[in-house]
Formats: C-alpha cells, structure tokens, sequence
C-alpha cells in the first residue's frame, strides 16, 4: 500500500464515529466523584489544587474504562497513585531543569516498555505521564508539590470509593464476556445447520477464558452462573462441528440431516437463552419446542456411529449449561482459572519489561524508544517556540502513540480533529457566558461527563470532550481561554506531526512478520493435531496435552489475525508474502484447526481399544509441521512426506477407527493447501 492511501485510511479510520451502547450511570459516577474532589479542593484550597486533584479524579475514572478484568477500584487507585508520584518527583527536579528532561526521557521510555505487560498498563502509564507534564506546573514551592501530589492520589481514592460503594452491574464485564461467547456458540450452531463446515472466530471464547481468571478472594465471591458454563461451552463447539460434518458420516441430504439440523437449531435456542440469563443475572428460560427436539428418542432411531455419540454428548452438555446458568450446575465445582493478585503481578510486569529490552526488533521496545525521542523533542520544542504552555506538544504526542502504525496515526488525526472542535466549543461557551471560578468548575465537570459517556463512540469525540475539559480547568485558575487555546491547537498540531514522523522514521512494521506469525500458527495447530491423534493411540493419557495445545493454537491465530490487520494499512513494499497467499494459507489453517477439533470432539474414553497407527501418524505430524514452520519462516515451500508414509502404512494395517483415520486424511488435505497457497499465489501486492 502506498502512503497516501495509508494515509488515508488512517484518517478515515480515527475520524469515524461508530455508535455504541452507553453507560450514563457509569459516566454519572465518574463526574460525581470528579466534581466531589474538585468542590472539596476548591472550598479547602484554592483554584490551583483544584486543577491538580480534578486531573487525579479525571484520570482515575478513565482508568475503570480500560478493558481490563481486574477490579475497577484498583485501577482507580494505581492511576491515582502513580500520577501522584509523578507529579511531585516532576517537580522535585523542577520543570526548567535538565534533571526533568532525563526523567522525562525516563519516564517515558518506561511508559512505552509498560505495552510488554497488555494494553491496560500501558495505556494508564502513557496517561500519567502526559497528564504530569501539566500537574507538574501548577504548584510552586516544595510543601504546595506535595500538597498538589497528595490531592491527586486523593482523586484516584475517591473514584474507587464511588465504584465500591455503587457498584454498577457487578461481574457485569465478566458476565457480557461469558454471554458473548455463548452467543457466539449459539450463532455457530445455526450457521451449521446451513454451512456444516462454516467457520467459527474463537476470540469470544478466549475473551471469555479472560474473564474467568480470577484472585482466590475474588474466586470466593463471584455468582454461580459464573463457574464452569465457560468450560461447557467449549466442549460444546466440537461436538457441533462433528455432528454437522458430513466427512463424519451424516449424509448431505436425507432424514439423518434433517434430524441434525433440528438438533442445530435447538442447541442454538438453549445457548441464546443460557446467555440472556446469565448476562442478566436471570434463571434461563427454555422454549418447549427445543427441549422435545433435544429430548425425543427419535434421534437414536434416527442416527447411528459417531453421529448418534455427538447427538448424546450435546444433550448432556445443553444440560449443564442451562444447570450452570441457574446456579445449581456442576460447574460450581470447577477449579477456578487463577490469576496473580497486584503485589504478585509487580515481578512478573518487571520482568516482562526487562525481556523486551533485549528485543530491539520488538513493536514494544521500538514503541518505547519513539516516544521517549518524541516526549523529548517535543518539549524542548515547546520551550524553544513562542507559544506557551509548552508542555502541550509532548502531551499530545504521548497521549496518540502506540507500538503499531494503524492506530499512531489515526490517533494522531482524531487529536488534532477532535481539539480543533472542542476548543472552538470551548470557546464560543466562553464568549457566551463569562464564567468565573465555580462556573468554570461546572463546565469542566460536564465535558468530564461526555467524556466518560461518550468515550467508546472514537478517539476524535473523546478528544474534543477533554480538550474542552482542559480549557475550563485551566480557566478555572485564572488562565483566559486567549492564552489556552491557540497555543493548545498549534502544539497540538506539532505534537501529531512528531508522532507520526516518528513512526516512519523508525517503524516496527507487521508486513514483514507475516511469515512468522503464519508458521507459529502452522506449528501450533500441528502440535494440536498431534496431541489428539496421539490419545487415540493412548487412551490412557489424559487430555491435558490436547487442551494446552488447543490454547496455543488460538493464540497463534489470534496473533496471525492482528498482524494482518495491522499490515493491511501499512505504506511496505511486499515481502514475500501476497495478499492471496496470506488469505488462502490462513484457510488451509483454519481447517487444519478445525480437522483437529472434529477428531477431538470423539477422543475415546481411557478404557477404550487403543489404535497404535495413530502414535506414529502423530510423531510425523509434530515432526512434519514443526520441519513446515522453519520452511514457511525461510521463504521456502514446506513438504509433508512424513505425513504421507505414515498414513500408507497406517492404510497397509487395516484402519480400526473410521473417525481418526479419515479425519487424519483430512489433515493431510489441509496441509497440502498450504503448500499450494505458498507456492502458486506468492506474488506481489498490488
């Protein structure tokens, strides 16, 4: 893609406004808490720490909105606590001091390291620092630094304190996430029963598997709806595929297909209503019509072999998916998914820091070296042209960076777009009311509120709504709107422009990580592949080894997935990987993923007849893949020779198991896909 039409999409991209659901309640809480610290600091202390604490509390309330599955009150009180330090250590060194240049620089630099740990930390630390950049100017003597400091940390407790004391929809994140991919399951079995081989995205499941890990404290309190109907539904999803399938022996056509479909649309029925209740917090409420489909004996005339197990197997899961929507099921019993409380998550977060260091190639420590470059410039800039106020480059350019290119510069486009607009708001509301200290106070607090309300609708209304907040809030001071807004809007300008320079300056481009990304998946799903035809071999070996490896392999394509849509709006000259290649390698995938899931869907029981063929077929397709990934890695065209003469000599033994025999073929075909897509379409992108 050339710049201009990457530039182009970009835009287009960080000026869309999507409509979303709103939350006015969450957002009422937010700026309630808001206009408390403000009315307290301004009664107790004057305009200055005013403006200090609003930032904290402003700050605080925006950190409860990051997709984040850990308590809001704690994001609240780092974000308060970390800008809270910031701030009096800003000022320790003194802003006009080369000491606050190299803790800038610092800063910074550990700020954008802080993506290594997820998107959540990250987004908070690059908050911080760009909102120190103003906190750091307000006070003016050492005992006013630690006064403004501890105002700030003051706004984080009071946003914690409201979120405690009026919970909204509590579990209310945890509960859309399991809804969600029960809705996704419900949606998989209706396209069935019209696609028996259509595809299923499992990001809702991993969604929801994120959502279910919790502290052992938190594991104690969460509601019974919310043990275990995670797990169900994932041993759900192959037993639809394989009972859809016809390569599994259900005929195209006929009275066993009809049979299927009616059980596909019943399974569909019992899933949505399983996801309205527990998004609801309500008992699940089953049609008639779809419990006589699951219950009639019919189906047992009706099918026979591994169609007749899956219909069985459904049934049984329906049922403990509806028992652990109303509370009473056996998922109450699971083991939970353990995550790291905060103190415990500290080391972990270091270190995943301190290894990104030694990947100077790495999206995140390139991130990291680009805006502490930017942060640097940009303020010495600020201070260097006549504007004032000149910490507001920097801040604007910290506030739009991320480690990939997509999202910097349609970020940086919304900025400038969304500040132009509310600023030219600000300041006709300015001209039309006169407003003093309190009224400033006022006006502020709701900019504050349409922030919050409207802050998943785009970065450009978001950023409209807090360039107004910041005019009002620094007006609340005494500062008049003639010495805010046109120095905001030029560093604004330049802060972007720094941004996005920095970028093609020194990129960290997906385009040529393509390969990579795609023989990880390919090395994934073949260790998949292998772990369940090895249990076919072993009964007696446990699923364990087939569960991790089907998590490594969503989080392969998860990973493939995100490359490509990063590298579809990069301006890079092809790199050995076409745009038909790509598409048709990751189909090849997906049904090689898919082929693993339907022989899962029937692992025989630990008592059952073992099929020693399958142990060699598996040792050929680890081996196989894993000797694939290094070729699609080193631009060369992978093989499956191994694969091939195990299942000949698999075929000279006599095939005891129809389901795994068949299916590894099936593999086989998958894999022979990949090669065709890697050696035909491999092309130049227009």
């Amino acid at each position: 893609m050339s710049w201009l039409r990457a530039l182009r999409e970009t835009t287009r991209s960080g000026l869309t406004v999507e409509r979303r659901r709103l939350e006015p309640l969450v957002a009422l809480r937010g700026a309630t808490g808001l206009a408390v610290v403000v009315g307290i600091s301004l009664t107790l202390f004057g305009p200055s720490v005013a403006a200090s604490s609003a930032f904290g509390a402003f700050q605080g309330a925006i950190a409860t909105y990051q997709r984040s599955w850990r308590p809001r009150p704690v994001l609240a009180l780092a974000s308060g606590l970390s800008l809270a330090i910031s701030t009096f250590l800003g000022y320790l060194v003194g802003t006009h001091s080369p000491f606050f240049l190299l803790l800038l620089a610092l800063w910074t630099f550990v700020a954008g390291l802080a993506w290594a740990v997820g998107p959540t930390v990250g987004v908070i630390a690059s908050s911080n620092v760009a909102i120190m950049l103003v906190t750091v100017t307000l006070p003016s003597t050492l005992a006013e630094a630690a006064g403004h400091a501890a105002m700030i940390a003051f706004g984080g407790v009071v946003q914690a304190a409201l979120v405690v004391l009026f919970p909204i929809r509590r579990w209310g994140a945890q509960r859309d996430a399991l809804a969600d991919a029960l809705a996704a399951v419900a949606d998989y079995a209706r396209r069935l029963r019209h696609d028996p081989v259509a595809p299923f995205d499992p990001e809702p499941l991993m969604t929801a598997r994120l959502a279910a890990a919790v502290t052992p404290r938190e594991a104690r309190r969460r509601p019974a709806e919310l043990h275990g109907a995670r797990g169900v539904a994932e041993r759900i999803r192959p037993v639809l595929a394989s009972l859809a399938d016809p390569a599994l022996g259900v005929p195209a056509e006929g009275e066993e297909r009809h049979r299927v479909r009616e059980l596909l649309a019943a399974a569909g029925t019992v899933l949505d209503a399983a996801a309205r209740a527990v998004r609801h917090g309500e008992a699940p409420v089953i049609p008639p019509a779809a419990q006589a489909a699951l219950a009639t004996p019919d189906t047992g005339a009706i099918l026979t072999g591994p169609a007749r197990r899956a219909a069985a197997r459904l049934s049984t899961l329906l049922a403990d998916v509806v028992d652990t929507a109303r509370g009473s099921g056996t998922g109450q019993g699971a083991e939970p998914l353990l995550r790291p409380t905060l103190p415990r998550l500290v080391p972990l977060a270091l270190r995943a820091m301190r290894e990104e260091l030694g990947k100077r190639d790495s999206p995140v420590f390139r991130h990291a070296v680009r805006v502490c470059a930017v942060a640097t410039v940009g303020y010495l800039l600020g201070h260097v042209l006549p504007f004032g106020h000149g910490y507001w480059a920097p801040m604007a350019s910290v506030m739009v960076m991320r480690p990939d290119f997509t999202l910097t510069y349609a970020r940086a486009v919304a900025r400038f777009g969304g500040t132009l607009v509310g600023v030219a708001l600000a300041t006709g509301v300015v001209q039309l009311t006169h407003p003093d200290t309190a009224l400033s106070a006022v006006i502020a607090v709701t900019c504050a509120f349409l922030a919050y309300l409207l802050m998943r609708t785009g970065y450009a209304v978001l950023s409209g709504c807090v360039s107004a907040y910041v005019v009002f809030l620094l007006g609340m001071g005494g500062l008049q709107w003639t010495q805010t807004v046109p120095d905001r809007v030029g560093l604004t300008l330049i802060g972007g422009a720094l941004a996005m320079a920095s970028y093609a300056v020194y990129p960290a481009w997906e385009t040529p990580r393509l390969r990579t990304r795609l023989a990880d998946w390919l090395a994934a799903n073949g260790r998949y592949a292998s772990a369940v035809v090895a249990h076919y071999a072993d009964p007696d070996r446990g699923s364990d080894e087939v569960r991790q490896a089907l998590l490594d392999t969503r989080e392969a394509r998860i990973a493939w997935q995100e490359a490509l849509g990063k590298a579809t709006h990069e301006p890079v000259r092809h790199r050995g990987l076409s745009h038909t290649a790509a598409e048709e390698s990751a189909h090849a995938l997906s049904q090689l993923g898919r082929t693993a899931m339907l022989m899962e869907a029937h692992l025989p029981e630990r008592d059952a007849v073992p099929v020693p063929a399958a142990a060699a077929l598996a040792e050929a397709l680890r081996t196989a893949t894993e000797q694939g990934a290094k070729a699609v890695r080193e631009r060369r065209v992978p093989r499956w020779d191994a694969v091939e003469q195990a299942l000949d000599a698999w075929d000279g033994e006599g095939v005891p198991d129809r389901v795994v025999r068949r299916g590894a073929g099936l593999v086989l075909h998958c894999l022979d896909d990949l090669t065709d897509a890697l050696t035909v379409n491999n092309s130049p992108r227009p």
